[in-house]
């Protein structure tokens, strides 16, 4: 893109460097950054980071998982007990 064809997507006041790989939005020298040797916006980047970083850890079981989690076994042996009752 020839620099001053086009406004940045992000600051319309400033005029366009490049294109975004990933959304093709016109970007200032600001909000270009080089990543894998290819010009990416803030936005893109971080989604990118995103996906490399994998997914969240593991949450930790709180009280109210354990409690949870024992109202619902709970409630299906209740089930189970029924049934058995009504068959036999």
């Amino acid at each position: 893109m020839i620099q001053g064809s086009g406004r940045c997507h992000y600051h319309p006041d400033r005029a366009g460097l490049g294109v975004c790989v990933e959304c093709r939005r016109v970007i200032c020298r600001e909000c270009t950054t080089q990543f894998e040797g290819i010009n990416r916006c803030a936005s893109c980047l971080d989604t990118r980071r995103k996906a490399l970083e994998g997914p969240p850890p593991r949450q930790e079981w709180s009280v109210g998982h354990v409690v949870m989690a024992l109202v619902g076994a709970a409630l299906l042996w209740g089930g189970v007990v029924l049934a058995a009752h009504a068959v036999g």
